[in-house]
């Protein structure tokens, strides 16, 4: 089975092709010829991976996924949630959306965030969701060189490791995108 995963993103497609069995390959925006920055302007998580599975569909006509995460900051009501790619400014910058976090966090006592994945998948002209969760903290400071995004500063609970100190295999078994990419193997293995 051939899926488009509607992402540019190197570092999600080689995190999610390494959960799929044989059987199931990925193919990339750039293998379809998808070279549009694909619109999110929805206001959750959810509607983003919807728009952007849906742009897919209507575009191309192909089974496809899209996925859309983001980052819940309790002490930040919830923030910056689905402005997590670019929370400090459009630029997208990694760095400065972790800093920004990290000085918003300062005086506060309270660290307890979470990653939100949601994946929307079309197949056979039907949509199905998937979400994952994975709680956790933002630590006081950057730890760790693996991962991607805000990575360096999320440690989920019960871990003395941040995303970024774990081992890409540790990361999929615990991490949100992994539980919501389980759910939707479990979903295309039975149909």
């Amino acid at each position: 089975m051939n899926i488009v995963f509607a992402t540019n993103n190197p570092n999600k497609i080689k995190e999610v092709q390494s959960q799929l069995p044989d059987h199931i390959k990925l193919i990339s925006l750039e293998e379809i010829g998808c070279l549009v920055d694909i619109p999110e302007t929805q206001d959750t998580i959810e509607g983003n991976a919807i728009q952007k599975a849906t742009y897919i569909k209507e575009h191309y006509k192909l089974d496809c996924f899209a996925d859309d995460t983001g980052l819940e900051v309790h002490s930040l009501d919830g923030a910056p949630g689905v402005f997590s790619a670019r929370y400090a400014g459009p630029h997208r910058n990694s760095d400065d959306n972790m800093n920004l976090v990290l000085s918003k966090l300062d005086t506060l006592d309270n660290r307890d965030a979470q990653f939100k994945t949601v994946i929307a998948l079309y197949v056979n002209g039907e949509l199905i969701t998937f979400e994952g969760i994975c709680k956790g903290e933002i630590t006081e400071s950057k730890r760790g060189s693996d991962g991607f995004g805000y990575d360096p500063i999320f440690q989920p609970t019960a871990y003395t490791k941040t995303f970024a100190e774990l081992s890409m295999t540790e990361k999929t078994q615990i991490g949100h995108r992994g539980k919501a990419v389980s759910k939707l193997v479990a979903f295309l293995n039975q149909h």
